[in-house]
């Protein structure tokens, strides 16, 4: 299991997912502003004269200031993305046609507005389908198939770290789904 370090502008809002050695860079050159978390993961360096080992301590979350990553991220919209995970698991797996409930291998990702029509492949235009209803929807639009059982959303970027992160910490999890609006709890 890789962990990742939920990274975090100082005003606590994520920027990205990092691994264990980024984090140990922001620490060892002093950009961690605070940290987060119960859980700590500790890597031990080389050897002084002394004879003393060098150790860095990571948690789970940790604010980073002047990074210009981190400026760039914040900035950046999330996108959607050509992999249909992130949207599967904001629509819960469940075809926005029928209701089913499936494993990823029998969805698919439906265009509202297809693209044959002009529909983009942004998060407010696209749902979660099931292979049958997406292979009888085809390029017609909503209203000459069937209604929309759930309406489509962009992510808030809490939940949209939730959703894209592997692996995902107790901590981690705590920490962002306290921050989600009261309408897009995730269910844990």
């Amino acid at each position: 299991m890789t962990t990742q370090i939920l990274a975090l502008a100082v005003s606590g809002y994520p920027f990205g997912w990092i691994s264990t050695h980024e984090a140990i860079l922001y620490y060892a050159t002093g950009k961690v502003a605070w940290e987060v978390g119960e859980r700590e993961f500790v890597f031990r360096g080389g050897f002084s004269n002394a004879g003393i080992q060098s150790s860095i301590t990571v948690k789970p979350i940790i604010a980073v200031s002047g990074s210009e990553r981190m400026t760039k991220m914040m900035r950046a919209e999330l996108p959607l993305g050509d992999d249909n995970k992130l949207l599967f698991a904001r629509d819960r797996h469940t075809c926005a046609y029928c209701g089913a409930v499936r494993p990823a291998k029998y969805l698919s990702r439906d265009h509202i507005v297809p693209r044959s029509r002009g529909g983009l492949n942004v998060w407010s235009n696209c749902v979660c389908c099931c292979l049958e209803c997406n292979n009888a929807k085809g390029s017609k639009l909503v209203h000459e198939f069937r209604p929309l059982l759930y309406v489509p959303y962009v992510p808030c970027r809490f939940e949209h770290f939730i959703l894209s992160g592997r692996n995902v910490l107790s901590d981690q999890h705590d920490y962002l789904s306290a921050r989600l609006p009261e309408h897009s709890r995730l269910i844990s």
